[in-house]
């Protein structure tokens, strides 16, 4: 499992991690994304998913944060960014130092 990455997420937003050699796994909607998401967490560390879907998956990925791999981190989908990989950083900022360092909105 050491140092391998995946991806989850729509076709369009995969697409060019697949070509620079990521692991990918295609999912349309929550339920495919929920099982991708079962699937990669079995041999990779860190597992990137898009913004939209990770949305949906909230609660789901929540049990994630419980071990230390994999690590599962938000990005944006190929139509841009949703704000909500941002919200869950500073959610966890917050947490971890009591104090939004970053964000300071």
């Amino acid at each position: 499992m050491e140092g391998k990455i995946a991806i989850v997420g729509d076709g369009d937003s995969i697409m060019v991690f697949k070509a620079a050699g990521v692991a990918t796994f295609p999912a349309a909607d929550e339920k495919q994304a929920r099982d991708a998401l079962r699937k990669a967490a079995q041999e990779y560390e860190i597992i990137f998913v898009t913004e939209e879907l990770a949305r949906a998956l909230g609660d789901f990925l929540k049990r994630f944060d419980e071990e230390p791999y994999p690590v599962v981190l938000p990005i944006p989908g190929s139509r841009g960014s949703t704000g909500y990989g941002d919200e869950l950083l500073k959610r966890a900022m917050e947490r971890a130092l009591g104090v939004d360092i970053l964000f300071q909105k």
